[in-house]
């Protein structure tokens, strides 16, 4: 394994896979699973998908709200809150693991989060590459199963060797996902960039107004996503 490959084994200031918390989570989840890395990964994926529910009013706007043994923590989190636990569980488990972003279009979500977001455009969107096999491999553990179920969409599966990524049609051939733009991978979560590209999409005074409801709140999701209304288009 070349240098290039094992700096992904390190931890970060967000995804802290040297924390007690986050070892002792992963050994948990592998240890009868001998020393095969592709059916770990497939483990931690799993307890990462429906084990942190999606919640895409959750803060969002420290350090604080990506570290992964805050996400362990707290069981929910959006996008990038998940791929940074997952990725500091894969290298918990010794597996080379970084994080990934793209823009997708979210042709089937909710009246209200269209209306939060002010567009379909979900930017900087996160997901995990594991080094499996030779090569980079992608898991999106974004969405829990009983929020699929919810959309009528197939949960994402993920066997170690294909990548993982949304699919473009729900079981009823509707639009679901499309990637618009691909941002590439790092080591950590680039939280500056992420905020600057969402101003830049979303506007600042719409950012500062979700910063001023989550600080008003305690930092606590002050929207109940899974009541929301389903749009179907």
């Amino acid at each position: 394994m070349n240098q290039d490959i094992k700096k992904y084994l390190s931890p970060t200031g967000m995804i802290d896979s040297d924390h007690k918390k986050i070892v002792q989570y992963a050994m948990d989840l592998v240890n009868n699973l001998g020393e095969d890395p592709i059916e770990k990964a497939i483990k931690l994926f799993y307890a990462v998908r429906d084990g942190i529910w999606y919640d895409p009013y959750s803060p969002f706007h420290l350090p604080e709200h990506y570290r992964a043994s805050n996400v362990l923590k707290n069981g929910r989190g959006y996008c990038v809150p998940k791929a940074s636990l997952l990725c500091a569980l894969g290298r918990a488990c010794g597996i080379p693991s970084r994080v990934g972003f793209a823009d997708v279009r979210n042709h089937l979500s909710t009246k209200q989060l269209i209306e939060f977001f002010g567009c379909d455009l979900f930017v900087y969107h996160g997901f995990v590459e594991f080094y499996l096999d030779e090569k980079w491999v992608k898991a999106t553990p974004a969405f829990n199963i009983e929020l699929c179920k919810k959309h009528n969409v197939a949960p994402l599966e993920f066997n170690g060797h294909e990548d993982s990524l949304f699919h473009e049609y729900n079981q009823e051939k509707k639009l679901f996902m499309e990637y618009v733009t691909y941002h590439g991978t790092y080591e950590d979560v680039p939280l500056e960039t992420i905020l600057r590209a969402w101003e830049k999409v979303y506007g600042k005074a719409r950012l500062d107004g979700w910063i001023a409801e989550l600080e008003k709140s305690g930092g606590k999701s002050y929207r109940n996503f899974d009541a929301e209304t389903i749009l179907n288009t």
